[in-house]
Protein backbone atom coordinates (compact mmCIF):
# COMPACT_ATOMS: atom_id res chain seq x y z
CA UNK A 1 0.00 0.00 0.00
CA UNK A 2 1.31 3.45 -0.89
CA UNK A 3 1.85 5.67 2.12
CA UNK A 4 -0.28 8.81 2.04
CA UNK A 5 -0.05 10.12 5.60
CA UNK A 6 0.15 8.89 9.17
CA UNK A 7 -3.54 9.60 9.66
CA UNK A 8 -4.24 7.75 6.41
CA UNK A 9 -2.52 4.68 7.87
CA UNK A 10 -4.62 4.89 11.05
CA UNK A 11 -7.91 6.07 9.54
CA UNK A 12 -9.60 2.65 9.64
CA UNK A 13 -7.73 1.25 12.64
CA UNK A 14 -9.70 1.20 15.86
CA UNK A 15 -7.25 2.66 18.34
CA UNK A 16 -6.89 4.73 21.47
CA UNK A 17 -4.37 7.53 22.04
CA UNK A 18 -4.06 8.77 25.59
CA UNK A 19 -1.65 9.83 28.30
CA UNK A 20 -0.84 7.43 31.14
CA UNK A 21 0.79 8.31 34.45
CA UNK A 22 3.90 6.15 34.88
CA UNK A 23 5.54 6.94 38.20
CA UNK A 24 4.74 10.62 37.75
CA UNK A 25 5.81 10.71 34.08
CA UNK A 26 2.94 11.68 31.77
CA UNK A 27 3.43 9.14 29.00
CA UNK A 28 1.82 9.22 25.53
CA UNK A 29 0.46 5.81 24.55
CA UNK A 30 -1.32 4.43 21.49
CA UNK A 31 -3.09 1.07 21.73
CA UNK A 32 -4.76 -0.95 18.99
CA UNK A 33 -6.16 -4.46 18.63
CA UNK A 34 -8.42 -6.22 21.11
CA UNK A 35 -7.35 -9.85 20.86
CA UNK A 36 -4.10 -11.75 20.78
CA UNK A 37 -0.97 -11.52 22.90
CA UNK A 38 0.41 -8.21 24.07
CA UNK A 39 3.09 -6.63 21.86
CA UNK A 40 4.88 -3.44 22.91
CA UNK A 41 6.79 -1.34 20.36
CA UNK A 42 9.69 0.97 21.29
CA UNK A 43 11.09 3.68 18.99
CA UNK A 44 14.66 4.99 18.71
CA UNK A 45 16.71 7.98 19.88
CA UNK A 46 14.78 11.24 19.60
CA UNK A 47 11.82 9.33 18.18
CA UNK A 48 8.13 8.88 18.90
CA UNK A 49 5.40 6.28 18.47
CA UNK A 50 4.57 7.41 14.92
CA UNK A 51 7.65 5.44 13.85
CA UNK A 52 5.20 2.51 13.74
CA UNK A 53 2.32 4.24 11.98
CA UNK A 54 2.64 2.02 8.91
CA UNK A 55 2.56 -1.21 10.98
CA UNK A 56 -0.21 -0.70 13.50
CA UNK A 57 -3.06 -1.89 11.29
CA UNK A 58 -1.25 -5.07 10.34
CA UNK A 59 -0.05 -5.88 13.84
CA UNK A 60 -3.42 -5.12 15.45
CA UNK A 61 -4.95 -7.99 13.49
CA UNK A 62 -2.92 -10.47 15.58
CA UNK A 63 -1.79 -8.63 18.70
CA UNK A 64 -2.91 -6.20 21.37
CA UNK A 65 -0.42 -3.54 20.32
CA UNK A 66 0.98 -0.79 22.51
CA UNK A 67 3.28 1.90 21.09
CA UNK A 68 4.44 4.76 23.29
CA UNK A 69 6.80 7.71 23.60
CA UNK A 70 9.62 6.79 25.94
CA UNK A 71 10.38 9.15 28.82
CA UNK A 72 12.10 12.25 27.45
CA UNK A 73 10.82 11.55 23.93
CA UNK A 74 7.93 12.56 21.70
CA UNK A 75 5.17 14.14 23.78
CA UNK A 76 5.88 12.26 27.01
CA UNK A 77 7.22 14.19 29.99
CA UNK A 78 10.87 15.23 30.02
CA UNK A 79 12.08 15.16 33.65
CA UNK A 80 15.61 16.55 33.93
CA UNK A 81 17.73 13.47 34.57
CA UNK A 82 19.94 11.26 32.38
CA UNK A 83 17.88 8.78 30.39
CA UNK A 84 20.20 5.84 30.78
CA UNK A 85 19.13 2.36 29.73
CA UNK A 86 18.04 1.35 33.23
CA UNK A 87 15.85 4.48 33.47
CA UNK A 88 14.22 3.74 30.09
CA UNK A 89 13.73 0.10 31.07
CA UNK A 90 12.16 1.04 34.41
CA UNK A 91 9.79 3.35 32.53
CA UNK A 92 8.77 0.45 30.28
CA UNK A 93 8.11 -1.83 33.26
CA UNK A 94 6.17 0.98 34.94
CA UNK A 95 4.04 1.41 31.83
CA UNK A 96 3.31 -2.33 31.75
CA UNK A 97 2.26 -2.13 35.39
CA UNK A 98 0.06 0.91 34.72
CA UNK A 99 -1.66 -0.86 31.80
CA UNK A 100 -2.04 -4.16 33.66
CA UNK A 101 0.28 -6.07 31.30
CA UNK A 102 2.01 -8.90 33.15
CA UNK A 103 4.04 -10.28 30.24
CA UNK A 104 4.43 -9.16 26.66
CA UNK A 105 6.33 -9.60 23.45
CA UNK A 106 8.73 -6.66 23.07
CA UNK A 107 9.95 -5.21 19.77
CA UNK A 108 12.38 -2.32 19.83
CA UNK A 109 14.04 -0.35 17.05
CA UNK A 110 17.50 1.20 17.54
CA UNK A 111 17.59 2.59 21.12
CA UNK A 112 14.31 0.76 21.71
CA UNK A 113 16.07 -2.53 20.88
CA UNK A 114 18.69 -1.80 23.49
CA UNK A 115 15.99 -1.05 26.06
CA UNK A 116 13.99 -4.23 25.39
CA UNK A 117 17.12 -6.41 25.48
CA UNK A 118 18.14 -4.87 28.82
CA UNK A 119 14.60 -5.40 30.11
CA UNK A 120 14.63 -9.06 29.04
CA UNK A 121 17.96 -9.57 30.84
CA UNK A 122 16.89 -7.87 34.07
CA UNK A 123 13.13 -8.62 34.16
CA UNK A 124 12.83 -12.01 32.41
CA UNK A 125 9.46 -12.72 34.02
CA UNK A 126 7.90 -9.83 32.06
CA UNK A 127 9.05 -10.85 28.56
CA UNK A 128 7.73 -13.55 26.23
CA UNK A 129 9.58 -13.12 22.93
CA UNK A 130 11.90 -10.39 21.78
CA UNK A 131 12.54 -8.62 18.46
CA UNK A 132 15.67 -6.47 18.17
CA UNK A 133 15.06 -4.28 15.12
CA UNK A 134 18.28 -2.62 13.84
CA UNK A 135 19.46 -2.12 17.47
CA UNK A 136 22.62 -0.37 16.27
CA UNK A 137 26.25 -0.06 17.32
CA UNK A 138 26.52 -3.35 19.21
CA UNK A 139 30.30 -2.92 19.01
CA UNK A 140 30.06 0.45 20.83
CA UNK A 141 32.13 2.25 18.20
CA UNK A 142 32.99 5.85 19.18
CA UNK A 143 32.63 7.14 15.62
CA UNK A 144 29.04 5.84 15.42
CA UNK A 145 28.26 7.45 18.78
CA UNK A 146 29.69 10.77 17.57
CA UNK A 147 27.68 10.68 14.34
CA UNK A 148 24.44 9.96 16.19
CA UNK A 149 25.12 12.66 18.80
CA UNK A 150 26.19 15.33 16.34
CA UNK A 151 23.41 14.83 13.79
CA UNK A 152 20.72 14.75 16.45
CA UNK A 153 22.01 17.81 18.33
CA UNK A 154 22.35 19.76 15.08
CA UNK A 155 18.69 19.14 14.25
CA UNK A 156 17.45 20.03 17.74
CA UNK A 157 19.58 23.18 18.00
CA UNK A 158 18.56 24.32 14.52
CA UNK A 159 15.22 22.66 13.71
CA UNK A 160 15.08 24.02 10.17
CA UNK A 161 13.56 22.01 7.35
CA UNK A 162 17.02 21.19 6.05
CA UNK A 163 18.64 19.94 9.27
CA UNK A 164 15.60 17.99 10.47
CA UNK A 165 15.11 16.40 7.06
CA UNK A 166 18.76 15.36 7.05
CA UNK A 167 18.31 13.74 10.48
CA UNK A 168 15.21 11.82 9.36
CA UNK A 169 16.85 10.81 6.06
CA UNK A 170 19.61 9.18 8.14
CA UNK A 171 17.03 6.52 9.05
CA UNK A 172 16.17 5.60 5.46
CA UNK A 173 17.88 3.79 2.61
CA UNK A 174 15.26 5.19 0.23
CA UNK A 175 15.48 8.82 1.26
CA UNK A 176 12.71 9.80 -1.14
CA UNK A 177 10.32 8.09 1.30
CA UNK A 178 10.87 10.85 3.87
CA UNK A 179 7.68 12.90 3.74
CA UNK A 180 7.13 16.51 4.70
CA UNK A 181 4.79 15.19 7.37
CA UNK A 182 7.57 13.21 9.04
CA UNK A 183 9.85 16.25 8.97
CA UNK A 184 7.13 18.48 10.47
CA UNK A 185 6.43 15.91 13.17
CA UNK A 186 10.08 15.82 14.20
CA UNK A 187 10.21 19.61 14.16
CA UNK A 188 7.23 19.72 16.50
CA UNK A 189 9.00 17.38 18.92
CA UNK A 190 12.36 19.11 18.66
CA UNK A 191 10.84 22.55 19.38
CA UNK A 192 8.94 21.49 22.49
CA UNK A 193 9.87 23.60 25.54
CA UNK A 194 12.73 21.87 27.34
CA UNK A 195 13.47 19.40 24.57
CA UNK A 196 17.07 20.53 24.12
CA UNK A 197 17.75 19.46 27.71
CA UNK A 198 15.78 16.26 27.17
CA UNK A 199 17.79 15.21 24.10
CA UNK A 200 20.99 16.08 25.98
CA UNK A 201 19.81 13.69 28.70
CA UNK A 202 19.19 11.00 26.07
CA UNK A 203 22.50 11.46 24.28
CA UNK A 204 24.49 10.71 27.43
CA UNK A 205 24.29 7.16 26.06
CA UNK A 206 26.59 8.27 23.23
CA UNK A 207 29.24 9.28 25.80
CA UNK A 208 31.63 6.33 26.23
CA UNK A 209 32.16 7.14 29.93
CA UNK A 210 28.42 6.84 30.63
CA UNK A 211 27.74 4.12 28.08
CA UNK A 212 30.24 1.67 29.62
CA UNK A 213 27.82 0.77 32.41
CA UNK A 214 25.13 -0.24 29.89
CA UNK A 215 27.15 -1.10 26.77
CA UNK A 216 26.24 -4.21 24.80
CA UNK A 217 28.34 -7.03 26.23
CA UNK A 218 28.06 -10.78 26.76
CA UNK A 219 28.02 -10.20 30.53
CA UNK A 220 24.39 -9.10 30.47
CA UNK A 221 23.20 -10.06 26.98
CA UNK A 222 23.83 -13.74 27.79
CA UNK A 223 21.17 -13.45 30.51
CA UNK A 224 18.42 -12.86 27.94
CA UNK A 225 16.42 -16.08 28.13
CA UNK A 226 13.60 -14.93 25.84
CA UNK A 227 13.67 -16.33 22.30
CA UNK A 228 14.98 -13.46 20.18
CA UNK A 229 14.70 -12.42 16.54
CA UNK A 230 17.42 -10.13 15.23
CA UNK A 231 15.85 -8.05 12.48
CA UNK A 232 18.70 -6.53 10.47
CA UNK A 233 18.89 -4.72 7.14
CA UNK A 234 21.41 -4.53 4.34
CA UNK A 235 21.90 -0.77 4.68
CA UNK A 236 21.69 0.04 8.39
CA UNK A 237 23.97 3.07 8.99
CA UNK A 238 24.50 2.15 12.67
CA UNK A 239 25.84 -1.40 12.38
CA UNK A 240 26.51 -4.18 9.91
CA UNK A 241 25.98 -7.92 9.90
CA UNK A 242 29.25 -8.40 11.78
CA UNK A 243 27.48 -6.88 14.77
CA UNK A 244 24.51 -9.19 14.32
CA UNK A 245 27.00 -12.05 14.52
CA UNK A 246 28.18 -10.73 17.88
CA UNK A 247 24.64 -10.91 19.25
CA UNK A 248 24.08 -14.36 17.78
CA UNK A 249 27.10 -15.49 19.77
CA UNK A 250 25.97 -13.85 23.00
CA UNK A 251 22.25 -14.62 23.04
CA UNK A 252 21.23 -18.10 24.21
CA UNK A 253 18.27 -18.42 21.80
CA UNK A 254 18.47 -16.12 18.77
CA UNK A 255 18.04 -16.16 15.02
CA UNK A 256 18.68 -13.58 12.33
CA UNK A 257 16.52 -12.26 9.51
CA UNK A 258 17.97 -9.71 7.10
CA UNK A 259 15.68 -7.34 5.19
CA UNK A 260 17.09 -6.27 1.85
CA UNK A 261 16.90 -2.78 0.37
CA UNK A 262 16.19 -1.01 3.67
CA UNK A 263 18.00 1.20 6.18
CA UNK A 264 17.44 1.87 9.89
CA UNK A 265 13.62 1.91 9.67
CA UNK A 266 12.54 -1.33 7.99
CA UNK A 267 9.17 -0.96 9.71
CA UNK A 268 8.56 1.99 7.38
CA UNK A 269 10.46 1.00 4.24
CA UNK A 270 9.51 -2.71 4.10
CA UNK A 271 6.18 -2.97 5.87
CA UNK A 272 5.05 -6.35 4.53
CA UNK A 273 8.26 -8.16 5.40
CA UNK A 274 8.46 -6.45 8.78
CA UNK A 275 4.92 -7.58 9.64
CA UNK A 276 5.41 -11.12 8.42
CA UNK A 277 8.65 -11.47 10.37
CA UNK A 278 6.82 -10.46 13.55
CA UNK A 279 3.84 -12.74 12.92
CA UNK A 280 5.98 -15.76 12.06
CA UNK A 281 8.32 -15.39 15.00
CA UNK A 282 6.05 -14.10 17.76
CA UNK A 283 3.05 -16.32 16.98
CA UNK A 284 4.76 -19.45 15.66
CA UNK A 285 8.39 -19.29 16.73
CA UNK A 286 9.59 -19.37 13.13
CA UNK A 287 11.66 -17.00 11.04
CA UNK A 288 11.31 -16.17 7.37
CA UNK A 289 14.75 -17.39 6.30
Amino acid sequence: MTHVSIWGELATVEHELRFVDVGGVRTRVLRAGNDGPDLILLHGTGGHLEAYARDLAGLAADFRVTAYDMVGHGWSDTPDRPYTIDVLSDHLIGLMDALGIGRAHLSGESLGGWVVAWTAAHHPERVDRLVLNTPGNIANRPEVMARMRDSTMAAVRDPSDETVRRRVEFLFHHKEMVTDELVRLRQAVYTRPGFLQAITNTLVLQDPAVRKDYAWSPQWVSRVAAPTLLLWTEHDPTGGLDEADLLLGWLPDARLHVIADAGHWPQWEKVGEYLEAHRSFLLHGKDLS
